[in-house]
């Protein structure tokens, strides 16, 4: 029986390790991504004391060369790599967007836009050779046109320029991969508001509920659906 191996990036903490858990729940075997070697290290041993077999491997996704060292390590492993979970993010400045400049963006979008992009381009080839490859690109309400429109919902209420823009454009990214690589399954996924450091842990959902979106769209079927947003309880509106 072969194993499904997953990658997950910014996994020592919060959603991140939440998801690694999950997986490794279903007797996957799961490397968990994290810049700082000693936190990543530490969040792999709480969840191998659970029976999982959780593999950390440093991983900044904002450099080319730690990226490249840790797919590196990945294909010197043997594991394979059929799922692929962009989970690392940052929320950055809580400036409203008359006060807003553009070197405000500047570190957002490197960890919440390029970064997924940057890991996307580096591990393609292991995810092409998977025979059933899966891309998660962990999104937000806050970047979706439908959510953040409708008055019904919390997100109409939060204004912002960088963090929701981040979003809404790694949703495009995710639908133009799907575009381009129909092979593979390809979804964004919004964990909805999570009690985590990213809000300062005022979210209004467990890290177990936060995370049921990115291992919902992490182990859809080889012909499930591609380029959609999936939610907690459905799909979201782009």
């Amino acid at each position: 029986m072969t194993t499904t191996t997953a990658l997950v990036t910014g996994a020592n903490k919060g959603i991140g390790l939440e998801t690694v858990r999950q997986l490794a729940g279903l007797g996957w075997t799961v490397w968990l991504g994290a810049r700082d070697p000693e936190l990543g290290r530490k969040a792999a041993e709480t969840v191998r004391r659970e029976g999982g077999d959780v593999r950390p491997v440093v991983l900044d996704v904002t450099d080319d060369a730690s990226v490249a060292a840790a797919v590196g390590t990945i294909e010197g492993a043997d594991t394979g790599l059929d799922v692929l979970v962009n989970n690392a993010g940052i929320g950055g400045p809580a400036t409203a967007p008359s006060e807003t400049v553009p070197p405000d963006f500047l570190a957002v979008y490197g960890v919440n836009l390029l970064g997924p992009v940057r890991v996307t381009h580096a591990l393609l080839p292991l995810l092409r050779r998977s025979p059933h490859g899966r891309i998660v690109n962990v999104s937000s309400g806050m970047g979706s046109f439908g959510v953040t429109t409708d008055p019904s919902r919390l997100e109409h209420g939060l204004v912002g320029l960088v963090y929701p823009s981040s979003k809404a454009a790694l949703n495009m990214v995710t639908t133009m991969y799907a575009k381009e690589l129909p092979e593979l399954r390809i979804n964004a996924a919004d964990p909805g508001y999570t009690a985590t450091d990213l809000n300062g842990h005022h979210g209004t959902q467990t890290v177990e509920e936060g995370a049921t979106a990115t291992v919902r769209a992490a182990t859809v079927a080889p012909d499930g659906p591609t380029g959609a947003f999936f939610g907690r309880d459905g799909f979201v509106p782009w």
